[in-house]
């Protein structure tokens, strides 16, 4: 809008704006992971425009996005190099089908992809989500091995406090009760094990010692049930939406050494800890090892369009190549391998490599650890952990009406104080863009703690 078109009282008229879109969403958007009742005392915020790690409402305030927009936006919002890239593609491609026709942004950036594992996950399957992603993976596995004579094999085996997605075949190796209970009575049963969340240490028990015990009990199933299992699925170091549960390379090792043994797959749902997010591209390359299905989506498009994949090795593949159809891989999704999404991947990798994002993380993750640690001492603020750039921390809430509220409480008060901050429980979590200034770094670390403490005082 222009000077000579905008309102006198300006303040007012964008007030007005701001509370009509919102009215408006509320009465046609459902919108998702909300019990929509909240509303009526929460703040939904009508978003005008973002910039860099910033998102600006329609009433001229602006919110810090300390989550990345739900972990998906790596480079910042609008970034100049992503928006020319997607520009340059609009004009040529927008959409084609890959059932029977392929193009160039898909093809580099499998070949990418590939090439970032060695050639050791030389295929690339595409989709739209993260359960997506996992639903092939899951599907993928069991009829690998059917195709092998092995049809027995469809079994999965998860671990608990473990989050893969919310469509009906992601939900049945998921363990995340307030996700999962209304639907159990849809769900196949899954093998659900002790997860190597480094929390659990007993007395005197470091990280690895908890993974052992954790791979132990994987071991212990593997012995009795390997016949009839077709895989084992893992959020590699990070079980993010389970509450941030951080756990040691060495577990990662250990669950590729049995898969190995037992002839049993290993699929690492990098969905959210893939794309730099634990410190490597790949989490998995913390434990230097490769499992045999690997989950991407969230930042593989830089936070631009929907866009997830399935990398997998030769061998799978191979087990799919037929003349009959009904060895074939037949899933498909109707944007499969979206040049525009691709595109968007491709620019972002290319930005990884340009600015060595991996180096300049080491540097920014320093920087925020060394501002958090006045919290990370806080009385009240328990396990504060870190993974290259993950922070966690969980609050020691002891009013349970508080405990009910807290994460509620956490995100009002964090937009009162220009953050966006969405507390999953009690644990409170930063995944921030991996572009923060100094002085972005250090109004989160200061302004985190105001909230916190505003938070725990009512």
């Amino acid at each position: 809008m222009n000077g000579s078109s905008m309102p006198v009282n300006q303040e007012v008229y964008l007030s007005s704006l701001s509370t009509q879109l919102v009215q408006r969403s509320l009465h046609s958007v459902w919108h998702p992971c909300t019990q929509m009742q909240h509303h009526e005392t929460v703040p939904l915020v009508a978003v005008r425009n973002a910039s860099g790690p910033w998102l600006y409402d329609h009433d001229g305030h602006r919110y810090l996005d300390a989550i990345s927009s739900w972990w998906v936006n790596l480079f910042g919002h609008a970034n100049p190099r992503i928006n020319a890239a997607l520009k340059h593609q609009l004009d040529t491609l927008e959409h084609a089908m890959l059932a029977g026709f392929t193009h160039e942004p898909v093809v580099a950036l499998s070949e990418k992809l590939s090439a970032m594992t060695s050639g050791v996950l030389g295929h690339c399957f595409y989709a739209s989500d993260g359960s997506s992603a996992v639903e092939i993976a899951l599907k993928m596995s069991f009829h690998s091995w059917r195709n092998r004579g092995l049809g027995d094999k469809k079994e999965f085996v998860c671990l608990k406090g473990g989050y893969h997605g919310e469509t009906v075949g992601a939900l049945s190796v998921t363990d995340v009760p307030v996700f999962r209970d209304a639907y159990d009575p849809l769900l196949k049963p899954a093998h659900c094990l002790m997860s190597p969340d480094a929390r659990q240490a007993k007395d005197g028990e470091t990280a690895d010692q908890v993974a052992l015990r954790a791979a132990q009990a994987l071991e212990t199933l593997l012995q009795a049930r390997a016949a009839h299992i077709s895989a084992v699925i893992i959020e590699p170091l990070v079980q993010c939406a389970g509450g941030m549960a951080m756990h040691s390379p060495l577990y990662v090792q250990e669950v590729r050494r049995l898969c190995t043994a037992f002839n049993v797959h290993l699929i690492a749902d990098e969905i959210a800890v893939g794309c730099g997010r634990t410190g490597k591209f790949f989490a998995c390359e913390h434990a230097n090892i490769w499992p045999d299905f690997l989950c991407l989506s969230k930042g593989i498009s830089g936070g631009y369009l929907p866009l997830s994949l399935v990398m997998t090795r030769d061998e799978v593949y191979q087990s799919f190549y037929s003349d009959s159809m009904a060895r074939g891989f037949l899933h498909s999704h109707s944007y499969t391998g979206n040049p525009l999404a691709c595109r968007a991947a491709l620019a972002t990798l290319q930005i990884f490599e340009e600015d060595d994002v991996l180096a300049g993380n080491l540097v920014r993750a320093e920087k925020l650890s060394q501002a958090l640690q006045p919290l990370a001492t806080h009385s009240r603020v328990k396990h504060f952990r870190q993974q290259g750039m993950v922070w966690a921390f969980d609050a020691q809430v002891d009013d349970p009406q508080l405990a009910a509220a807290f994460s509620r409480r956490f995100f009002t008060s964090a937009l009162a104080h220009e953050l966006l901050l969405r507390p999953i429980g009690t644990t409170v979590y930063l995944m921030p863009p991996y572009i923060l200034s100094d002085a972005d770094t250090g109004l989160l670390a200061e302004r985190l703690q105001t909230v916190f403490d505003e938070v725990m005082r009512a």
